[in-house]
């Protein structure tokens, strides 16, 4: 068959809960006929401390090649970009990766199929032990790096107090532009093939933008990289309700927005891929009863989506047992899995992750909405690499007044079978930790996962009827037979 001149149009209907709401059409159009942006075969990625390189308890490494619950979870989740840096990789001074650290890591990313991010330390960093360090990965492991970034957020380094009691303020742009640069040569001078991405600064467009124009067009740079966790700080959500509200009614999208808006257009002007190499809700480990419930597996999913068709190279994910907040480590809130004592738990953000490497291969679909009721809902489609139309809808209503959402999608003749795969909880609890499910399965701590799609079935017009709860996703995966 041939998608041109392939066209698809679905009515949502809105079922209001009790009978509260009456029926009214949401329609979406789907142009399979001018498909845009391709995701990026590595968009999906997770990041870490580099703490968490260093061997554990009984000597024992967390990425290693003989780490198989890990590797299958890798596997299972669809992770292609594996990024290891936070505080501990820079301002928190401490123990760095020795040799057979990073041939573990390396090994790990090998068997797995990811590229890694490589964080040098910066900040009261040795430009030459970088350089030594950036010199035996490139000479071992080229093929497993994507790049070498050289810090870690310097625009928001903690402030100090000299000998003179005086308050040390945070360097300016110009500072660590002259500090990056000439840690830049030592490198170059030791690795002339070395591969650099930066400026991996929070939340701050100006800095990319300043960085592209001093340094994008050569300097070894080949990924323009930014830090972001839209609710700030995870302290300081006044309760449970409003964080996981922020997550889903809208407000945080104005800050992907902003930081889009500030530098991104620049970027793709200059053909510089950009990366979000840090990411996660809340930062300081996340919001307790907010980061770690099932809010934020429905934000995950629409945050993966959001950038993917706003041109970003990849999303990675901060997670891990403990991460850095501030000066110390501390759990992990906002994490995509725990580790436990036979392989690794997955949290509701993983189930997110997971959802979106069901439909998330291929290229953009242009889709437009007329939405008269104002739905809390997102929808992306995405013409796949395998041929098949995806169609991925998040119902982010939550609370009671929410609203299910009764749908009938009309198919051109071409897509004469359906399947869908949902992502819900409990009760439709955007609150719950535990007990969600894709396609009805939950991936185990061995890392497997054994999902089904469901067939959809047509109506008397023709059209594929279903219906999407309140505070659930589904993925709709359409083909000719």
């Amino acid at each position: 068959m041939t998608w041109k001149n392939v066209f698809l149009v679905i009515v949502i209907s809105l079922a209001g809960v009790a009978g509260l709401f009456a029926q009214s059409p949401l329609a979406i159009s789907v142009d399979t006929a001018h498909p845009g942006i391709a995701i990026a075969p590595n968009f999906s990625g997770l990041s870490f401390e580099i703490s968490q390189v260093l061997p554990g308890r009984n000597d024992v490494r967390y990425f290693s090649p003989g780490n198989k619950p890990l590797i299958s979870l890798f596997h299972t989740l669809g992770i292609k970009s594996l990024r290891v840096g936070g505080n501990t990789a820079d301002r928190n001074t401490g123990q760095l990766p020795a040799r057979a650290d990073i041939d573990s890591l390396f090994a790990f990313a090998r068997v797995t199929g990811v590229k890694v991010i490589y964080c040098l330390r910066l900040h009261n960093g040795d430009p030459q032990q970088d350089a030594e360090v950036a010199k035996y990965i490139m000479d071992n492991y080229a093929a497993q790096l994507d790049c070498f970034s050289i810090g870690q957020e310097p625009n928001v380094y903690p402030r100090t107090t000299n000998s003179m009691g005086v308050v040390v303020p945070r360097p300016s742009y110009e500072d660590f532009k002259k500090k990056w640069k000439q840690f830049e040569n030592i490198i170059v001078a030791r690795v002339p093939e070395a591969k650099f991405c930066g400026p991996s600064v929070d939340d701050n467009p100006l800095w990319p933008r300043n960085f592209m124009a001093d340094f994008g067009l050569g300097n070894h740079v080949v990924l323009i990289t930014t830090h972001l966790y839209p609710g700030r700080s995870g302290d300081k959500v006044p309760t449970p309700e409003i964080g996981r509200d922020q997550m889903l009614e809208g407000g945080f999208v104005q800050t992907y927005q902003k930081l889009y808006d500030g530098f991104v257009p620049e970027a793709i002007s200059n053909d510089l891929p950009y990366r979000l190499e840090e990411v996660n809700n809340y930062f300081n480990g996340g919001a307790t009863n907010v980061s770690d419930t099932f809010a934020s597996a429905l934000w995950g999913l629409d945050f993966m989506y959001w950038w993917a068709s706003h041109s970003a190279a990849g999303v990675n994910f901060h997670t891990g047992d403990k991460v850095s907040a501030g000066a110390e480590l501390r759990p992990s809130r906002y994490t995509a899995y725990f580790s436990t004592t036979n392989g690794f738990l997955v949290r509701p953000l993983g189930y997110g992750i997971k959802a979106f490497d069901l439909g998330g291969h291929g290229r953009i679909v242009p889709a437009t909405s007329s939405n008269p009721q104002n739905l809390n809902i997102s929808v992306y489609s995405v013409l796949g690499d395998d041929g098949h139309l995806y169609v991925t809808i998040i119902n982010k209503e939550h609370g009671v007044n929410a609203r299910n959402a009764n749908v009938s999608l009309a198919a051109a003749a071409a897509f004469d079978h359906g399947q869908i795969m949902s992502l819900t909880a409990p009760h439709g609890d955007v609150a719950s930790k535990t007990g969600m499910s894709l396609g009805g399965a939950v991936i185990e701590t061995d890392g497997s996962w054994n999902g089904k799609w469901a067939e959809l079935t047509r109506d008397g017009t023709g059209s594929f009827t279903f219906e999407i709860p309140a505070a659930s996703a589904s993925v709709l995966r359409l083909s000719a037979d």
